[in-house]
């Protein structure tokens, strides 16, 4: 009986989906896919083009070139398919704030045709899963930002779409409402949502999201799993020794060897930077012990998101 695994199953394709405005492109040519069940982080700077990219997936704008698919469905000849099976919600939504919770949510309940005996379950339901229960019959303008944030949410849940395109979700929130907004994200990708979300809050990402796109002047950086862009990273990596010999010895031992960048007392340890790609960083313990140098502790600086979008861009915006 076979083991392998089932390859991923897309949920969205783009093939060189380009935008333009007059002669600035604010896409040029992204390829990108994220599959059926991704918990997916789109990493960008300001004016990079990752609410270009989400407009176009919501069906609002049309691409100047190229093409994109949801769940099979063409974002331009299946428009109206598309709207049905995700849910959008974009960095600054209007809410009515003089309206009840309920009221809000039963209003886009209506806009998309479900039935009246049916919408008072499907809005308690919604609200349960974004933490607003004990918020129903509050005045919207009433409630903090966070719990605005939260009913946005609630909103593009109402018709329980496949696909969430959520532009910077989390922004202007203070760290408490952050954290519960990423909880209630991860429990919708368990539900078997497929999520794609855009944020600056990288270090959260990087916990959060299975899979990364790097976008930089409206062209890909990298895509993959997170731990794929920290490994393409890996030339630069740096480790921190101690010895209890001489370290000036254990100094010299290593930089007289290639596969040492540098290497440098720093704070009673030893920062010693590599030189390849090769993941294994044993052989800074191998040149020590071979040389006659007492290794006490050996340990990696974990590369983060943050780091790793500073090496890959060059702060370019549009």
């Amino acid at each position: 009986m076979s083991t392998e695994t089932a390859p991923p199953i897309p949920a969205v394709q783009t093939h060189g989906l380009t935008r333009m405005y007059g002669s600035i492109a604010a896409l040029s040519g992204l390829d990108l896919t994220v599959n059926k069940g991704d918990l997916f982080g789109f990493i960008g700077s300001n004016g990079a083009g990752k609410t270009t990219t989400l407009r176009i997936l919501a069906t609002f704008l049309a691409p100047s070139a190229g093409s994109a698919q949801i769940l099979g469905y063409d974002v331009v000849r299946d428009a109206d398919a598309v709207r049905h099976v995700i849910g959008y919600m974009p960095d600054f939504f209007g809410v009515y704030k003089d309206m009840e919770v309920t009221e809000y949510l039963d209003f886009f309940g209506a806009c998309y045709k479900i039935p009246t005996a049916q919408r008072e379950k499907t809005v308690n339901d919604v609200l349960e899963l974004v933490g607003l229960s004990e918020k129903k019959g509050s005045l919207i303008g009433a409630l903090s930002r966070g719990m605005q944030q939260r009913l946005g949410l609630a909103r593009v849940l109402i018709h329980d779409p496949q696909l969430l395109l959520l532009d910077e979700p989390a922004s202007g929130l203070d760290p408490r409402a952050r954290i519960e907004m990423m909880a209630i994200l991860q429990e919708l990708q368990r539900l078997g949502k497929t999520i794609i979300i855009s944020s600056h809050i990288l270090s959260e990402l990087q916990t959060l999201c299975n899979r990364v796109a790097i976008i930089e002047k409206g062209r890909l950086i990298y895509s993959g799993p997170v731990q794929g862009v920290r490994d393409q990273m890996s030339q630069g990596r740096v480790i921190w020794v101690r010895v209890s010999s001489d370290s000036a010895k254990a100094i010299e031992l290593l930089k007289s060897r290639t596969e040492i960048a540098d290497a440098a007392a720093s704070d009673g340890e030893i920062k010693v930077t590599l030189a390849g790609t090769d993941p294994d960083h044993s052989i800074v313990a191998d040149i020590l012990v071979h040389g006659g140098a007492k290794l006490i502790e050996l340990r990696e600086d974990e590369i983060g998101l943050e780091e790793v979008f500073m090496r890959v861009t060059r702060g370019e915006t549009q």
